[in-house]
C-alpha cells in the first residue's frame, strides 16, 4: 500500500512538543546544510527550536508528513492584500522525487488562492560570483512550475543581521507566480 502523504498546519500544539519541534528543526536544517553548501561559513544553521516554535504560534508553518513519518515543511505567510509568500521549503533527503516539494508548493499556491490572493512570492538565495549547483536546480524548478525572477537584491543589506555568517557575496531573487 501505497503511504499516504498528508499537509496539515504545524500547531501551538505542536510547537509545545519539544520533540516535535527539535525533529522538524533538525529536518529544516538538514535540508538546507546540503542545499546551501557553501554559502555560509561552516556550522551556520538555518533556523533554530525557539524560531520554529515562534513560525507555529504564529500558524506560518505547514509540514508534509508520510503516513505519521515528518518529511518536509513549507512556511506560508501574507505579505499584503493580494500577496503571499512561502519559504523554508524543505523535502526530506530521504523521500526525494516522490513529489513532496511540488506537493508543499501546490498547497501554499491553494491557500493563498483561498485567501483572494493573487500573486505568490518567494526567494531564492543566490552566489555572486559563482552558480551552486542546487540553487541553480531550484531557480529552473520554480520557472517549469510559473515563476518569474522580478528582482535581483544584495542579500547583506536586506538581511544585515545573518550576513555576518555567509562564506561568500550573495543575493536573493525574488519570483513571483500570478495565481
Amino acid at each position: 500500500m501505497q503511504p499516504l502523504l498528508t499537509i496539515a498546519p504545524f500547531t501551538s500544539e505542536d510547537a509545545a512538543d519539544a520533540v516535535t519541534v527539535a525533529r522538524l528543526t533538525e529536518l529544516i536544517n538538514e535540508v538546507y546544510a546540503a542545499g546551501e553548501s557553501g554559502l555560509w561559513i561552516p556550522g551556520q544553521s538555518r533556523t533554530t527550536v525557539g524560531e520554529v516554535a515562534n513560525l507555529a504560534r504564529a500558524g506560518e508553518l505547514w509540514v508534509a508528513r508520510l503516513d505519521d513519518e515528518l518529511v518536509g515543511s513549507i512556511r506560508l505567510c501574507r505579505l499584503d492584500d493580494t500577496t503571499s509568500e512561502f519559504g523554508m521549503l524543505v523535502a526530506s533527503t530521504k523521500h526525494r522525487g516522490l513529489g513532496i516539494g511540488r506537493e508543499l508548493v501546490r498547497f501554499a499556491e491553494a491557500n493563498a488562492r483561498s485567501a483572494g490572493d493573487t500573486t505568490m512570492q518567494l526567494e531564492v538565495l543566490t552566489p555572486q560570483d559563482w552558480t551552486h549547483p542546487v540553487k541553480q536546480f531550484l531557480v529552473d524548478w520554480y520557472t517549469r512550475l510559473g515563476y518569474v525572477n522580478v528582482r535581483t537584491e544584495d542579500f547583506a543589506p536586506a538581511y544585515p543581521h545573518l550576513s555576518p555568517f555567509l562564506a561568500t557575496p550573495c543575493d536573493f531573487r525574488i519570483f513571483h507566480k500570478t495565481l
